[in-house]
């Protein structure tokens, strides 16, 4: 099905903060490419990929949506991906298997908060990007400030490509600063921009668009020796060296090429098509993917893009269907497919029969009998395989990376209203954490309330939505709660001795564990001082799994520990009575003991708030942070408005988005990001035990 050569093909990613205009851009693509006939428009609930009901009614990007088009002599495969934090894992997963990314910046906006967070996902995966700096026909558009700002806030070189025509209502096109040429949309008679017209610079602008022409030669060759070469010689330096010079420290993420346009006004959009195909690679660019071996994980294999290659690829989502139950988004990596074929998943060691490859066109779908390297499929009928699970020939396995996906922060209380709601509710729950992994529900076994667990109340509220419209399920909600974790702030040290007589043999364990506070924010950190002779391998290993094994289930309210390292610090063994259970019995009482001799604290979320608000309305923003616990860490002025930058507990921020409106009459917007766990003040600890029923413990006092 891939396109030959190779060099062809375009899996990319668009992304940036909420209300930057991707979706938009992304209509626009399908547009000028063919794929669709007519445009779709955001604010009218008609954009081709914001398929779901709950993106139409709130406007913006919840999941991510895939397609594919053809531009040229190339075929693209688009990923568009939500703005919002709250559904950050749809850009993580998408990141994780795209070749290359358009970073979509509002023109007077610039780099907002969210745009970081997608851009820091971005250096994780080493994903090379370019840049449009979009809404150039807004007042307050400013191309080179927003292509500096990319440089100091996200620390990258950018390049700027091209110099707007015109800004605000006056925006009418774009130089090209490579071909010197200029390109302009006529609205007239009806044009949606599908044509434009290659004219001179105009006059006004050649000076400026000789300068920056000089600058953007210069920054090519500060990177490329052969641009340096020619630039320094006084040697002619062609339209061909630039575009080579430029894609080459594009996929070598050295500098970013930054475009410009309006995609509401139907501008700009073809030439940052032709940067997409010019300057972010192919799957053959981006070269042999690295795997782990099956069986020993410490030792590495590579896979070429290529069809000659085994059969290998990453399932990086899963989506509900109401023809086929559920379809895994898939990327192949190396070799082909067809339908039909077993695959192998060395995760799960479970064969896999691909019922059916389709091809994605946001919600709608196409059948297709084959795939190979370099596309990005959904397949049916897979059973075992989840997000992050490698799928390759059985013959010839691999084990790519998993991938990284946040902790909940935030949960609330459901509860079916009905019998028969209770009794579907259980599988559509099930069903949508293999959707998304950032979410997961728990029965507290203490209060019998069934909680749902999520990146925020947007989050939240979606999914409660989805239960009722999309599921037919009855839902009452009850008001948030947060994810607290436990820890420690003192050093402790408690053995366990598990020594009893089963089935007339007796078995036999000791451990000795010392506790003690670190910075581990993920979970628990388990050490070992015994040498293998004291005890063997097996043995240690028991012990440690039993450690990590008890950190999610906590010791006081049963919450996840965190910042504990746990050190093994003795252990007796019995020649013929030693066996891994009782180890692990053992370390998972000594475990706990120690804890709990140790001072044990509560952990709260903290969270990164930033709110960008007119200049009147900053001194109540910053006040109302001080009764929610919040710290200020910085306030300033952009484009006529303040930001203020902040910390604060994700407790004190509910509802914060309401109060926010109505102090500023509807003014100000806000964006929030999960930054750390911090301790949790005793006197809120003690509120929250008594909340929950439970006596405060010695080691909490």
């Amino acid at each position: 099905m891939a396109i030959k050569p190779l060099s062809k093909i375009r899996n990319i990613g668009i992304a940036a903060h909420i209300d930057a205009g991707k979706t938009t851009l992304t209509e626009r693509i399908l547009f000028y490419t063919g794929k669709n006939y007519k445009m779709g428009e955001v604010h009218d609930g008609t954009a081709t990929m914001d398929w779901m009901i709950q993106e139409q009614e709130r406007g913006i990007t919840i999941t991510a949506a895939a397609t594919s088009c053809q531009w040229s002599d190339s075929a693209i495969n688009i990923i568009d991906t939500p703005g919002h934090v709250d559904f950050t894992i749809e850009v993580e997963r998408s990141l994780r298997v795209l070749d290359g990314m358009v970073c979509v910046y509002c023109a007077v906006g610039g780099v907002e908060p969210q745009s970081e967070t997608v851009w820091d996902q971005a250096e994780r995966y080493k994903v090379p990007r370019i840049a449009f700096v979009n809404k150039m026909d807004r007042i307050g558009a400013d191309f080179l400030s927003v292509a500096k700002e990319i440089q100091t806030k996200l620390h990258r070189p950018t390049a700027a490509l091209q110099l707007p025509i015109g800004q605000e209502s006056e925006f009418r096109g774009v130089v090209d600063l490579i071909s010197m040429k200029a390109m302009i949309w006529a609205e007239v008679g009806g044009n949606q921009g599908q044509s434009y017209s290659s004219e001179e610079i105009p006059g006004n602008l050649i000076d400026e668009c000789l300068m920056a022409r000089e600058e953007l030669v210069e920054i090519i060759a500060n990177f490329d020796d052969k641009i340096g070469d020619l630039y320094l010689n006084g040697s002619e330096i062609t339209e061909g060296d630039l575009k080579n010079a430029i894609r080459s420290l594009t996929i070598a993420n050295k500098i970013v090429p930054v475009f410009c346009g309006s995609a509401f006004k139907n501008k700009g959009i073809q030439p940052l098509l032709d940067g997409v195909i010019a300057y972010l690679p192919s799957p053959e660019d981006r070269g042999e993917l690295s795997g782990h071996c099956v069986k020993d994980n410490e030792k590495i294999i590579k896979r070429s893009p290529s069809e000659n290659e085994p059969l290998s690829g990453l399932v990086f989502k899963i989506a509900s269907d109401p023809f086929v139950e559920r379809i895994s988004y898939f990327r192949i990596y190396s070799g082909k497919m067809k339908s039909g074929q077993t695959l192998y998943n060395p995760l799960k060691q479970k064969r896999e029969r691909i019922s059916k490859i389709l091809m994605m066109h946001a919600n709608k779908r196409k059948e297709v009998e084959e795939a190979s390297v370099g596309d990005i499929v959904a397949l049916a009928g897979l059973k075992h395989t989840v997000t992050g699970d490698t799928l390759c020939a059985e013959n010839s396995p691999i084990i790519y990376d998993l991938m990284n996906f946040p902790d909940s922060v935030i949960s609330i209380a459901i509860e079916p209203k009905t019998v028969d709601d209770e009794n579907k509710l259980a599988s559509v729950l099930e069903l949508l954490t293999l959707e998304d992994p950032t979410f997961h529900y728990k029965r507290n076994e203490e209060t019998g309330q069934l909680l749902i667990h999520g990146m925020g109340e947007l989050h939240l509220d979606v999914i409660v939505d989805r239960l009722s419209r999309e599921f037919n399920i009855g839902i009452n909600r009850g008001k948030p709660q947060v994810s607290y974790r436990e820890s420690i702030s003192t050093s402790s040290v408690a053995e366990s001795f598990f020594d009893k007589e089963i089935a007339g043999r007796g078995v036999y364990g000791h451990c000795k564990i010392e506790v003690e506070p670190c910075d581990y924010q993920a979970g628990v950190v388990f050490e070992s001082r015994i040498k293998k002779k004291d005890l063997p391998d097996h043995f240690q290993e028991a012990i440690r799994k039993s450690v990590l094994d008890s950190a999610p289930s906590g010791i006081v309210i049963g919450n996840r520990i965190i910042n504990v390292k746990a050190i093994l610090v003795d252990a007796h063994y019995k020649d013929m009575e030693s066996t891994e259970l009782a180890y692990t019995i053992a370390a998972a009482m000594a475990f706990k003991d120690a804890c709990k001799s140790a001072r044990m604290v509560i952990m709260e979320p903290f969270m990164t708030v930033e709110v960008v608000t007119p200049p009147e309305y900053t001194g109540d923003v910053i006040s109302d942070f001080s009764s929610r616990r919040g710290r200020i860490l910085s306030v300033f002025t952009k484009q006529g408005k303040d930001h203020v930058k902040a910390e604060a507990p994700l407790s004190g921020m509910f509802g914060y988005s309401t109060d926010l409106r109505s102090r500023t009459q509807g003014r100000a917007s806000f964006s929030m990001n999960f930054r750390m766990y911090e301790v949790l003040p005793d006197n809120l600890t003690s509120n929250l035990l008594e909340k929950r029923g439970i006596l405060p413990i010695t080691s909490l006092k």
